[in-house]
This record gives structure tokens, C-alpha cells and sequence, in this order.
């Protein structure tokens, strides 16, 4: 991690609240960095999604376990960490959400969007065992210095 790497790490309760706090956290970050309204809410769904995971599929709702969510800010992008104290899981193993026959079902959507909204996506083993979604941003003058995207 950089000398002028900004970090933040919260532990979330095994609560659906937790949702909620960990998408106004990630929001007003990606705020202070300079993300304009439309990516501040691609972000926070994002992380919405993510933690809901590791509510539901991750720490099956157990209050016993935590949620750890981090988020760093770096001068190119910024990091998002979601890890869940569960048993894992390959994202190979996960049903396309876009295919025929998995069309009605709910599974794999959050996994869908969460790699539609930012611009890295990828599953980890955690430190401790669990899933590790690791969700990467780049910073709005990173695009504009190199012609991907002008901002508004």
C-alpha cells in the first residue's frame, strides 16, 4: 500500500443493517474522491450487493460472524474488500444470471452487477478462510487523462 493510500476498515455485524451502513460509507468516499452521482450509485449498489452476500451465502445470517469491509483510496482507483467469515466459493461455480435457463432464477445477479458497476471484479480466499470480493474503481481523472471517459 502507497505512503498516500487513504484506508478505512470497518467490522459489520451479521445484521441486515449492516447493508445499509456499508453502502452510505462506500458512498460517501467515492463522494469525497470525486466520482460523480451516477458511479457513487453503481458503487454503493456495489457494495450493497456484496455485503448482502456475505450475509446470505457467506455467514448464512449467523450472528456470531462478522463481515469485514475496507476500502481504499489510492491515487488511480479506489479498492473495495468485502470478506466474509463463510466457506467460500469459486466464482466458476456460480450459474450465469444472463443464460435461458437461469433466466428466473435469482442466483448469481448480485455477482452480475457487482461486475457490471466496477471496473475490476474478482473472488479471493480470505485471510481466515471465507469469501474475499475484491471490487476496484478507477478514480473519474484516471478515466479522463487517458480518453476512456470525460466527465460531465
Amino acid at each position: 500500500m502507497a505512503a498516500n493510500t487513504q484506508r478505512i476498515e470497518v467490522t459489520l455485524e451479521t445484521l441486515l443493517e449492516s447493508v445499509d451502513l456499508a453502502e452510505s460509507i462506500t458512498m460517501r468516499i467515492a463522494e469525497a474522491a470525486g466520482f460523480p452521482d451516477e458511479e457513487i450509485h453503481k458503487i454503493g449498489m456495489a457494495v450493497r450487493e456484496g455485503v448482502i452476500n456475505a450475509y446470505n451465502y457467506g455467514n448464512q445470517q449467523d450472528r456470531q460472524k462478522k463481515i469485514l469491509m475496507t476500502v481504499e483510496l489510492a491515487p488511480e482507483d479506489m479498492t473495495v474488500r468485502i470478506i466474509d467469515q463463510g466457506q467460500g466459493f469459486e466464482l466458476t461455480e456460480i450459474p450465469d444470471p444472463l443464460a435461458e435457463e437461469n433466466l428466473l432464477r435469482t442466483s448469481g445477479r448480485g455477482l452480475f452487477l457487482m461486475r457490471a458497476f466496477m471496473d475490476e471484479f474478482k473472488v479471493e480466499r480470505g485471510p481466515e478462510g471465507g469469501a474475499q470480493l475484491v471490487m476496484i474503481k478507477k478514480l473519474p481523472h484516471v478515466h479522463s487523462a487517458n480518453g476512456k471517459h470525460q466527465p460531465e
